[in-house]
């Protein structure tokens, strides 16, 4: 499995912040936000990592993280030269993929908790995709799931009123059918290619499945968000906390869920 890190965008809601570095790389805790993604990665087992970032930071970026000895793994960058949306920067990494299984996460999102179980999870599934949800308290905010036991049926782009409290968060795993879904969709009427639009392709063929997030999460996006991820990375020293119980094992193809809490 490969990693993709989706480090783009403009960072317009922590403007002025943001006015002459990346979003991705301001401080969460006391490390630059753009190493979180890469240790997560690392710690689950993923060693080629792409980082795919705007014009006009890619310099800072690279000088940041360099070729990624620092993490124990090899990166590489590639640049999102418009912001035109996620799945349009995930379109970007068809080559670096080579058909691989990949993990996909949004650099701006902080996990309290290791993503390993996630990746093993998705590792057991034959084909198709997997997302983490989070229960929110305000989920007409984000993109909400409304799920069965097994399967997420139906992704609504914040609603005015959520079929679920449950929020889609900045991690996703897509199996070798995921450049060709990206072409598939059109844009949205912000003219973005949405991750939405993918997800939901793949909830139309049966194949989306879904974990439950452990502990704290934010896409530190906002003030308020941002200020939230320094607070639990300075508690935990920016360590990344490992799951004490052992996933359970089930004797189905498809692993179920991951209810953590």
């Amino acid at each position: 499995m490969k990693g993709i890190i989706l480090a783009g965008g403009r960072g317009t809601r922590l403007h002025p912040l943001t006015k002459a570095t990346n979003k991705h790389l301001l401080p969460i805790g006391r490390e630059p936000m753009l190493y979180h993604p890469i240790r997560q990665m690392v710690g689950a087992g993923i060693r080629e990592v792409l980082v795919v970032t705007s014009t006009e930071h890619i310099g800072h970026v690279v000088a940041c993280l360099g070729g990624g000895a620092e993490f124990g793994c090899t990166l590489t960058y590639m640049v999102q030269e418009a912001p035109r949306g996620i799945a349009h920067g995930l379109s970007l990494a068809e080559a670096f993929a080579d058909r691989s299984k990949v993990c996909v996460m949004l650099a701006d999102n902080i996990f309290e908790y290791s993503i390993a179980p996630y990746v093993d999870a998705f590792k057991e599934q034959p084909a198709g995709a997997r997302v983490l949800l989070k229960g929110v308290g305000e989920p007409e905010h984000y993109g909400v799931a409304a799920l069965d036991e097994h399967q997420v049926v139906e992704i609504q782009e914040k609603p005015k009123v959520p079929k679920s409290a449950y929020a889609v968060v900045g991690l996703y795993f897509y199996d070798n059918q995921l450049f060709d879904v990206i072409r598939m969709i059109t844009p949205s009427a912000r003219g973005e290619l949405e991750i939405t639009s993918v997800n939901n392709v793949y909830i139309k063929q049966g194949q989306l499945y879904y974990d439950h997030c452990k502990g704290r999460w934010t896409d530190a996006g906002t003030f308020e968000s941002y200020a939230e991820a320094s607070r639990f990375m300075n508690e935990n020293g920016n360590r990344i906390l490992p799951h004490k119980e052992p996933r359970a094992r089930t004797g189905g193809t498809i692993p179920p869920p991951i209810n953590e809490g």
